[in-house]
């Protein structure tokens, strides 16, 4: 259980950033989502990539639908109600993460128009209704459909109607990965607030910056939040996986078939096994797969914590938490600046920071000074890095976007409410706004 930790671990010569990115597929003629299957349904989109671009289609089991495509290191996979998501390969620099999603957008550009389709950068859906909202045939998200709702009031609506930008990071050894997990943890409300980008739910303002974040207060507490265990500077690969060996599971796969396994923490299905069949590695893999903490363990660190973007904000998601983990001073700056923060304080600001955003307080801080502090750190870690582009620019440049709304003490979500007239039908600032339309 431990081994997939231990055997992810690779020296900084070879740490690579991979990005997550998640988008909403929208019609152009009345913002209705994109159907499954059907003319214009996200099946089509995928299968017209798979035609026209080298991608390659991938099936749960032999008789199952097209639920994902695949091409080198990079796929693309969709969320239960047919979020688009572009798993990016891991990659040494910003600039190449930037050229591979403008690459993804204009494979999707033709496809989209000929279809009437748009896509929306934003952290929860802006129009649809759950009613309206299809479910990708994806084996584990029948179980996850009846069992997140028991956990939670919100499960659904995280499984739905949110998106997220998530980036990935590489780790030395078990220390640098408890350092990189603790650091990542206690930033996880500043960078959720700095990416706030969901103020609207079924068409109307509802007062929030992240309506995504809200609803993270309310999914399954089992396997999400802010995993108190891992603030203490003895954090161990063991502790993270004494904490899913105690996470109840939602099942397990033999052949074609998904078992359902929810009665069970993986603990117990070691111990007891289940209907005939004993865990196996790949079992205990799938089992990581399915937690949702803000920041994730698995054989990178991942972070979780902003909502979706647009296509500038996009590559200043993984370019700020690359220029703090990834550059000793940065890393250590980040430690000083976060030594005060324990998770009760974080975890007690989290509501506020979804409600109010960069205006919201942590620790007696406003966020937007937080913010501040934390770009600044990062952009010394990217100026030091040095990572070039052709221009001779370094990654810099991927926050600029980001540093014109910190400098104002905005969040995305407030430059969208700026800019959008509520007296006016919805769909067409939101296509027209570069806050929100990829």
């Amino acid at each position: 259980m431990l081994a997939p930790f231990h055997d992810a671990e690779k020296p900084a010569s070879r740490w690579r950033v991979g990005t997550e990115a998640e988008k909403f597929g929208v019609r152009l003629e009345d913002g209705s989502p994109l159907p499954f299957e059907g003319d214009g349904g996200v099946r089509q989109v995928l299968l017209e990539l798979e035609d026209r671009h080298g991608w390659h289609s991938d099936r749960e089991h032999a008789a199952g639908d097209v639920i994902s495509l695949r091409r080198g290191d990079a796929s693309i996979t969709l969320e239960p109600g047919a979020q688009l998501e572009l798993s990016g390969a891991p990659l040494t620099t910003i600039h190449q993460t930037c050229a591979e999603f403008r690459g993804h957008m204009a494979e999707l550009r033709d496809i989209s128009d000929e279809l009437g389709i748009a896509w929306l950068g934003l952290g929860f859906h802006p129009l649809a209704t759950q009613a309206e909202l299809p479910w990708v045939p994806k084996l584990r998200y029948a179980i996850m459909k009846e069992y997140l709702p028991t956990r939670g009031s919100m499960g659904l609506d995280m499984m739905r109607r949110t998106a997220t930008v998530q980036a990935n990071f590489d780790y030395a050894s078990e220390d640098d990965a408890a350092r990189k997990l603790r650091v990542s943890l206690a930033l996880s409300p500043i960078v959720g607030a700095m990416f706030a980008n969901s103020p609207f739910v079924e068409g109307r303002a509802t007062g929030e910056r992240s309506h995504r974040l809200r609803v993270w207060l309310d999914v399954d507490p089992d396997r999400s939040g802010l995993l108190p265990f891992a603030w203490s500077d003895g954090f161990r690969y063991r502790d993270y996986v004494e904490w899913a060996l105690d996470v109840p599971m939602f099942g397990f796969k033999r052949g074609g078939e998904l078992i359902r396994n929810t009665q069970q923490t993986f603990r117990m299905f070691m111990t007891d096994g289940q209907g005939g069949h004993e865990p196996t590695l790949t079992d205990w893999q799938t089992h990581i797969n399915t937690l949702f903490p803000e920041v994730r363990l698995k054989n990178t660190i991942e972070v979780r914590s902003a909502d979706s973007q647009s296509t500038p904000m996009i590559c200043a998601m993984p370019a700020l938490l690359k220029g703090i983990l990834y550059e000793e001073s940065a890393l250590q700056a980040a430690e000083a600046a976060v030594s005060g923060l324990d998770f009760a304080t974080v975890q007690a600001a989290r509501a506020d920071i979804a409600q109010r955003g960069l205006r919201a307080e942590l620790a007696g801080r406003e966020l937007a000074e937080w913010a501040q502090q934390v770009l600044e750190i990062a952009e010394g870690g990217l100026e030091r890095l040095s990572h070039l582009d052709r221009q001779g620019r370094d990654e810099r440049i991927h926050l600029a976007s980001l540093r014109k709304l910190v400098e104002r003490g905005m969040t995305p979500a407030d430059a969208l409410l700026e800019a959008i007239d509520m007296e006016q039908p919805l769909l067409p600032q939101l296509l027209e706004s570069g806050n929100a339309r990829l």
